[in-house]
């Protein structure tokens, strides 16, 4: 191959050289700005609503993160969403526990922590119900959705280590699809809530 296919790649490589110690603090500092402002607010919990995106704060954002889950929609968008998913992430993974095993990023400043993220399920949504149940054409999606989760993603997650142990799920009942809820739409949320506190 010509040398001159490398030229662009050979020039950014030598301009960040000069800069890597200034860049080590970045992978880390969301990281340690969510720990300060959990400290801060003696939160236990921060809950990240992430765009659809796969830039690179999305992916710094979730490697850094506990636990995740997927919101789906009834619908061929979220099963390929899921197919995407289950390609994706086990690179994300393999960059993070690199990343978090470099000196120089252990060592930062705001260092890049130890990557611990499991996944905990999927919520399925905005479907419609008929009779107290899901339509047959929102039915449809809904079981693709739960056949992609356990048959491509959970098992690429499971050789990733991103699973929680299985008796954890178990217990909780959460099964084999991983789908933790299923919400029609969020102004049923509003009635339920209501009907909640005027029964109180």
């Amino acid at each position: 191959m010509p040398f001159a296919e490398y030229e662009v790649t050979l020039g950014i490589a030598q301009e960040l050289s000069g800069s890597i110690h200034a860049l080590k603090n970045l992978p880390g500092s969301i990281n340690d700005l969510l720990d300060k402002t959990a400290a801060k607010f003696s939160a236990d919990y921060i809950l990240i609503d992430m765009s659809p995106s796969l830039g690179a704060i999305n992916q710094n954002l979730l490697m850094t993160s506990n636990f995740f889950l997927v919101p789906t929609t009834a619908d061929f968008f979220s099963v390929m969403a899921i197919d995407s998913l289950s390609k994706i992430l086990p690179k994300c993974y393999t960059w993070a526990k690199a990343a978090s095993s470099l000196q120089i990023l252990r060592d930062a400043t705001y260092p890049f922590p130890d990557v611990t993220l499991r996944f905990l399920g999927t919520i399925v949504q905005n479907y419609r119900i008929i009779r107290g149940k899901e339509t047959a054409a929102f039915q449809k999606w809904i079981e693709r959705i739960e056949q992609a989760v356990s048959t491509k993603l959970a098992p690429i997650l499971r050789n990733s280590n991103m699973l929680l142990p299985d008796q954890i799920y178990t217990e909780r009942e959460i099964g084999p699809n991983f789908t933790l809820t299923k919400i029609s739409n969020f102004n049923s949320l509003i009635a339920i809530k209501v009907f909640s506190n005027q029964t109180k």
